[in-house]
């Protein structure tokens, strides 16, 4: 690719509004992962007979078990909500630059 055409591409208002719109939106699900992650930790830290708590009378599950799989789940949730981001908004603001460029 030659520089003009990397140059131009850098310059285009949508481009801008792509990198920005990406970054700030991939930071936002980074920061959800990291709390909810680290939140847990932190009980684990600092209040570890809360997750040990069983979920009900004589049950051998704690509550922390439950817990634990959300976390997984939210893990996979949150990439599912960037896929569905990129696959929409993205992309289209991705196809608008090339064919404003061409």
């Amino acid at each position: 690719m030659q520089q003009d055409s990397v140059d131009a591409i850098k310059a285009h208002p949508r481009y801008q509004e792509l990198v920005c719109s990406r970054k700030c939106f991939a930071w936002n699900l980074t920061v959800i992962m990291l709390v909810i992650y680290y939140g847990f930790i932190l009980i684990i830290a600092f209040a570890p007979s809360l997750l040990g708590t069983p979920i009900a009378e004589g049950a051998v599950t704690t509550i922390g078990m439950p817990v634990g799989v959300a976390i997984i789940v939210s893990a996979f949730v949150l990439t599912g909500i960037y896929v569905a981001k990129a696959n929409s908004h993205f992309d289209a603001l991705t196809k608008a630059i090339r064919e404003d460029l061409q």
